[in-house]
């Protein structure tokens, strides 16, 4: 007999970071709100459906969002408040599953196949959490219904904001037949383009490709096309997925040169050590042993370099030094200037196996397998 379908809830809040800020001062309810620091290299955050009618987006520059919607109000970041009420939202969702996948802070995904509750269906449970959520946060969320997570993940967009959508597996095929083929996950411009080439435009049209026809097109992600246009996702809810790279960056308010670029480095390295830590207190079991030096031009080149190490970082200072020396590899021109710089930690191993492995190679007198490897990107 057939598995029976998966119930899989998409929740997400609707324009979270502006709707604390409208919630907490009274004053900026039903005004155009834009979360983002003023100045010449901010970026919109987020934006309230206010300003949203201007055009105002999340990740457009401030100057550009203060242009469309001169009357609105700039509000900077609390990204602390904003953690709160998510945990807030996230204990909400616990009474019903413990299978919680956080994608940020303002959605997730749930499989409420065997719900902890009495409710008699995954519509319901998205009911009640949407009702806790506005009677304990104050604050909005709109759901999706599916039996797969990328089908969840486009009903809750259906009927945003304050909104719910179900998708039944009797409905799916019917549903997803003349959505453009951008709806599904993965689907770019770039693809969308390639795509369009072959005339196929909705995501019916890219159904009547054979699989192995789009497997020769595009290679495994052809076949992954395939399922998606019949609305198959087989990926399951993962509560716990593992971290690949902790992070913090900054762009300055002005285009610097390389070799000016030392004190922000070192400040990013705090910040992102800072992160680490607390990763270390929720994953104890993992350590980092790649540490990552990002830089943009003032053009918008993206460079990388990093360095794994036989020993990861002991300490902030540890980080900053090893980051810092890695613009050593930079080799542009010394008039290069710079917009951005970012540190990271990645590399992420199992802090057993590693300790293990290193006795091991220790007591042979040899190096670790990778040990201090180099890579550059750009």
């Amino acid at each position: 007999m057939p598995a029976a379908p998966r119930k899989i809830l998409h929740v997400d809040m609707d324009a979270f970071y502006a709707s604390v800020e409208q919630r907490d001062a009274p004053e900026l309810r039903g005004r155009p709100v834009v979360v983002a620091w003023r100045g010449a290299r901010s970026v919109v955050c987020a934006a309230s459906y206010e300003a949203r009618r201007f055009g105002v987006r999340s990740a457009m520059p401030a100057m550009t969002a203060e242009r469309l919607c001169p009357q609105a109000v700039f509000v900077p970041p609390d990204f602390p408040r904003y953690k709160t009420v998510s945990r807030q939202v996230r204990a909400i969702f616990a009474r019903h599953t413990d299978l919680i996948e956080p994608l940020s802070l303002d959605e997730a995904y749930l499989d409420v196949t065997r719900s902890f509750t009495a409710l008699p269906s995954a519509t319901a449970t998205a009911e009640a959490i949407r009702q806790a959520i506005r009677e304990e946060t104050g604050l909005t969320a709109s759901a999706g219904v599916a039996p797969n997570k990328f089908l969840a993940k486009i009903a809750s967009d259906w009927n945003k904001p304050d909104g719910l959508f179900v998708i039944r597996p009797s409905m799916v095929d019917v549903f997803l037949a003349p959505l453009p083929t951008g709806k599904l996950p993965g689907v770019g411009k770039v693809m969308r383009s390639r795509l369009s080439a072959l005339g196929v435009e909705t995501v019916g049209q890219l159904r009547e490709l054979e699989a192995a026809r789009l497997e020769q097109l595009f290679g495994r992600w052809g076949r992954r096309l395939h399922e998606l246009a019949h609305g198959i996702d087989e990926q399951p809810v993962q509560p716990r997925r593992p971290t690949l790279q902790i992070s913090s960056e900054d762009t300055f308010a002005q285009d610097l040169p390389l070799a000016e670029l030392g004190p922000a480095v070192r400040q990013l390295a705090h910040k992102t050590w800072a992160s680490y830590l607390a990763e270390r207190r929720r994953e104890p079991g993992r350590i980092a042993r790649t540490v990552v030096l990002k830089l943009k031009t003032a053009n918008f080149r993206i460079l990388t370099r990093s360095q794994t190490l036989p020993l990861p970082p002991a300490s902030a200072q540890d980080l900053a030094a090893i980051a810092w020396a890695l613009h050593e590899r930079v080799e542009l021109p010394d008039s290069t200037r710079y917009r951005l710089a970012g540190v990271g930690l990645g590399g992420f191993v199992e802090a057993d196996l590693f300790t293990a492995q290193r006795a091991l190679f220790d007591a042979q007198g040899a190096p670790l397998p990778d040990g201090a490897t180099d890579s550059a990107s750009a």
